[in-house]
């Protein structure tokens, strides 16, 4: 038996028993990175827990890869992947650009996944098949836009600041050709884009829980999702992410110095 959506909608109501009470309460918080900044809450940990222990109950003989808490069979046929709170940082600043990513892959390949952000009451979720939206507005089939010219994209990162050296090099590159870039969105610039309303991703250094919910929701909506050289990027990495396979191909020809 494989998961439905009123399955993965259980997932994200018991995620957002956790999170939503602490969004916006100064919640306790902790650093992961010694040197650094990378933060975790209490509700990461808590909604990651109340997720796998859904899990653990209806599909036992699934793997589950999550952020926060120990991977577990992860040679398994089928393998959930999880972020409980996707944008740590916009969520301890009171910014509801976060989501809860929940994604389902099998023999490999992610196949079905889920965004939820609870503050605004939307949920971006594909089916297998197709990506659809709910929220306040309603509830809809989504697909991507049609931009066939980067001269006319909107360009969405987390910020320019994650990339260094030669990556940085190659993504101001790109960005120096749109017509509009924005930052600071996190797993959201990805359901807009899944949406129609933004063009292009692009970011580096991104974890398997960073885009195993949003991999099959970009693809089931008509995108393109790969790393920069072009492979599957369920192991994360470099991905770029594009509304249409033309313009997939004009940024990738700049991030890879044609």
């Amino acid at each position: 038996m494989l998961p439905d959506r009123a399955f993965f909608y259980a997932l994200a109501d018991a995620a957002k028993a956790e999170t939503l009470p602490r969004f916006r309460t100064g919640g306790y918080v902790t650093n992961k990175l010694e040197g650094g900044f990378d933060p975790v809450t209490e509700g990461d940990q808590a909604a990651e827990a109340a997720i796998r222990g859904l899990i653990e109950d209806r599909f036992p003989e699934h793997g589950i890869l999550g952020e926060e808490h120990e991977n577990i069979g992860l040679d398994r046929e089928h393998i959930w992947v999880i972020d409980p709170i996707d944008g740590t940082r916009a969520f301890i600043s009171g910014v509801p650009v976060w989501g809860t990513l929940i994604g389902f892959q099998s023999g490999g390949r992610s196949v079905m996944g889920l965004m939820d952000q609870p503050f605004t009451g939307e949920r971006y979720f594909a089916d297998g098949k197709r990506s659809w939206y709910s929220g306040p507005d309603g509830e809809r089939q989504i697909r991507t836009r049609d931009c066939e010219r980067l001269s006319d994209a909107i360009l969405f990162t987390t910020s320019p600041h994650i990339f260094t050296g030669e990556d940085a090099e190659r993504y101001h590159a790109v960005e120096r050709h749109v017509r509009l870039f924005r930052y600071g969105t996190d797993c959201y610039a990805y359901a807009l884009l899944a949406s129609g309303h933004v063009d292009l991703v692009i970011e580096n250094s991104l974890k398997p829980y960073d885009v195993g919910a949003l991999i099959p929701l970009i693809e089931h909506a008509g995108g393109i999702i790969t790393t920069w050289d072009g492979g599957r990027p369920e192991m994360g990495g470099n991905i770029i992410a594009a509304g249409s396979r033309a313009l997939h191909e004009q940024a990738m020809s700049i991030l890879n110095g044609a």
